[in-house]
C-alpha cells in the first residue's frame, strides 16, 4: 500500500464551488479511481491560505501514474481549472509532501 500526500491551491472565493463539485463527483472518475487501487482519499482546506491538503492510499502505485494520460481525469482537471492553480495542461498544480513520521 503507498501512500501518497500533496498539497493544492485553491482560487479565494471557490471554496464552496469546489465542495459541491466534489459532493457531485462524476461516478467514472470515482470508478476511474478506484480502478487504480485507490482505497482512500481525502482532500482538506486551510481555510486562512486556501491550501487544499491531499492525501491517498493505492494498492497500485504505477496505475496512479497513468491516471494523467486518462481521458476522464483530462476532463475533470478541464472543469476544474477555473478555480484552483493549474498547469498548461489544466491539470492542478500540485506539490508533493514529504512524509515525515507515521504511526500505523
Amino acid at each position: 500500500m503507498v501512500r501518497k500526500a500533496f498539497k493544492m491551491q485553491l482560487n479565494k472565493g471557490a471554496e464552496e464551488e469546489y465542495k459541491k463539485r466534489h459532493d457531485l463527483l462524476w461516478p467514472e472518475l470515482e470508478q476511474l479511481l478506484k480502478e487504480a487501487g485507490i482505497s482512500e482519499y481525502s482532500i482538506f482546506l486551510d481555510e486562512s491560505t486556501n491550501s487544499l491538503f491531499g492525501f491517498l492510499k493505492s494498492s497500485n502505485e504505477q496505475a496512479l501514474d497513468y491516471l494523467p494520460a486518462n481521458r476522464v481525469m483530462q476532463k475533470w482537471w478541464a472543469f476544474m481549472k477555473d478555480i484552483m492553480d493549474s498547469n498548461p495542461d489544466n491539470s492542478p498544480v500540485s506539490v508533493p509532501l514529504k512524509e515525515v513520521f507515521y504511526l500505523p
